[in-house]
């Protein structure tokens, strides 16, 4: 056993008839087609110990090539998207399997006086356990030589900057815009569990490199479907092909040591572009009063907008940051028809790819719901008590309110309220209580929600409310609110840590963001554009990671990238402790870390 864990840990870098020649001396730990009856169970990797033709062969024929795999025991494919041919085809490779042996044949002809590889990496089990075939490459030609240069790197999600497995990295010898969308790639690789990619046995001459996570497996990008990544120079390789690099082994993929010990010279991070095309998407009315349209394309530029029977007053509207989504609201209290009639006229993408004034009608009703002639006077007696008041809601949690303050938010608009009536007070250890003060504001992407921040200093050991009292807003449906009150504290758990976090070279506009251990949860925001130290309190014992976004257009949000005009998605950075982008927070501490941001974004 411990013989077949040696082969399979290193074939990679021993020629494949040594492999036979040991292969054929130990048959002990081979599998057979029946389950073993008894003794430990079988954790070894399927040996590849036979290939025909050789790895390495040329003038291998253009027509009608199969590949034959033999493995010392039976094994089954696990995935068939993982036998990856580059450079690809219009189909991808087929299979069957013969005993113990996987055929591996191509539909296609293959191109004249070309290298190819075979990867086999993730595709293959063995049959009684599912222990995974670590992979191997299988390089041939069909001209006289081998190519013998090669590139590595890895694939990022780029808000995360976590690695993305299975993203499709490709070279193009066509440096024109258009090869991405028209053409197949001259070499081409699937990244691995740590979104690392090495393609091997290429010219030495310049490439265009791009990543896209291939939706359809067509190896052709698709802006509706696909994400994309490219370095926005052109890359020549400078590494010689060599089986002992460790960029070319096949590794465990838990051996962290390894793995992260190949070298990544090329970061490709993916991203989603804007669409182009403009047009209405799609429609949806919500309730009576409310309905959105969401368009194809961020930034609709409607030029008239109105609803057939109602005057223009009565037409509340609001965009999202995005400007791809509209959302709409009826100012009136009366009984709203079956369909609302929308009339807009907004820029669209014609024929010939030009924004052009367009006049569209937009009928909107609630799906599902009966026709008011059907309604009954019983279902008028079903209504609920939120259909009969103005809804609103506070918000906030001990862990922000110092930083966030209060949400308040309406469920419709309001049209009529008195922020003065709002009732702010503190209740110290002793219960003696105090009237406070606070500022509001509306948010400017949302005209439904405030955020209201008292004026004090919050202290340890007081109770903190914010109190709506009945009647003090009325909303579009005529209706006023009921009384409502929130209570908080700021946390006393003794057990709890805080990270101080001291900026310099702020040059530019940053977002910072407090990130829990996935990376996919901000727990706090600040956005900043000056030196200054920024606290994270009420911090429980954990793993956390600090993102910082570079907002060079101060829009407030991470702009993503665009493929044509050449523009990369705005950088993101995390703060590295060590060689490690996690932040272990203890119980009780208070954590002080220094990051020079200039220079951070310099590197």
């Amino acid at each position: 056993m411990k013989f077949k864990q040696f082969i399979s840990r290193w074939f990679p870098a021993i020629p494949v008839t040594a492999v036979l020649v040991a292969a054929m001396l130990q048959g002990s730990c081979a599998n057979t087609t029946e389950a073993p009856t008894g003794g430990p169970k079988d954790t070894i990797p399927p040996v590849l110990y036979d290939i025909k033709p050789l790895p390495g062969s040329v003038k291998v024929p253009t027509h009608g090539t199969k590949i034959a795999f033999t493995f010392d025991e039976y094994v089954k494919i696990k995935d068939p998207k993982s036998i990856f041919l580059s450079p690809p085809q219009q189909k991808a490779p087929k299979y069957k399997m013969k005993g113990k042996t996987l055929i591996v044949y191509f539909e296609d002809d293959l191109l004249p006086n070309s290298t190819y590889t075979l990867d086999l990496t993730n595709a293959l089990a063995d049959n009684n356990e599912g222990n995974l075939f670590p992979g191997y490459t299988y390089v041939f030609s069909t001209g006289e030589t081998i190519d013998s240069m090669m590139v590595s790197g890895v694939v990022q999600d780029c808000n995360t900057l976590l690695p993305v497995q299975g993203a499709t990295v490709m070279l193009y010898k066509d440096h024109s815009d258009s090869a991405l969308f028209l053409s197949r790639p001259f070499a081409a690789v699937k990244t691995d569990e740590w979104g690392f990619f090495s393609i091997r046995n290429i010219q030495d001459t310049l490439y265009r490199m791009y990543a896209i996570k291939d939706a359809s497996s067509n190896n052709i990008y698709d802006p509706d479907e696909d994400l994309i990544a490219f370095i926005d120079t052109l890359v020549r390789p400078k590494v010689v092909v060599n089986d002992t690099l460790p960029e070319l082994l096949k590794y465990d993929m838990k051996d962290t040591v390894h793995v992260l010990a190949r070298k990544t010279p090329y970061e490709l991070n993916l991203f989603r572009e804007k669409p182009s095309k403009q047009f209405l998407k799609n429609k949806k009315r919500v309730d009576d009063r409310s309905a959105y349209i969401t368009f194809n394309a961020p930034g609709a530029k409607i030029n008239s907008l109105g609803i057939k029977g109602l005057s223009p007053d009565q037409v509340i509207t609001q965009f999202n940051i995005l400007k791809d989504s509209l959302e709409i609201w009826v100012n009136s209290p009366a009984v709203m028809p079956d369909t609302l009639h929308l009339e807009i006229n907004y820029d669209k993408t014609d024929s010939l790819g030009v924004l052009t004034p367009t006049d569209e009608k937009v009928p909107l009703y609630i799906e599902g719901a009966p026709r008011r002639s059907t309604y009954s006077k019983s279902s008028r007696r079903n209504l609920k008590h939120e259909d009969t008041i103005c809804v609103v809601t506070l918000k906030t949690t001990p862990e922000t309110f110092e930083h966030d303050g209060f949400s308040l938010e309406f469920k419709y608009p309001p049209i009529n309220g008195d922020f003065n009536a709002i009732v702010y007070r503190s209740v110290n250890p002793r219960q003696q209580e105090t009237i406070g003060t606070f500022t509001y504001e509306r948010d400017s992407t949302n005209l439904r929600r405030y955020t209201l921040r008292p004026n004090e200093e919050y202290k340890s050991g007081f109770d903190y409310f914010m109190k709506i009292p009945e009647r003090t807003f009325r909303d579009i449906t005529g209706f006023w609110n009921d009384s409502t009150e929130i209570k908080v504290a700021v946390p006393t758990d003794e057990k709890l840590s805080a990270i101080n976090l001291k900026l310099t070279g702020v040059h530019e506009k940053y977002i910072i963001d407090l990130l829990d251990e996935s990376r996919k949860n901000s727990i706090l925001q600040f956005v900043v554009d000056s030196d200054q130290t920024l606290r994270f309190p009420y911090l429980r014992k954990g793993k956390y990671c600090i993102r910082i976004t570079e907002d060079r257009n101060r829009n407030g949000i991470v702009d993503t990238g665009s493929l044509l005009d050449k523009r990369m998605p705005e950088k993101v950075k995390f703060y590295k402790v060590g060689d490690s982008f996690l932040i272990n927070v203890p119980e009780r501490s208070e954590i002080d870390q220094s990051v020079d941001i200039g220079e951070m974004f310099e590197q």
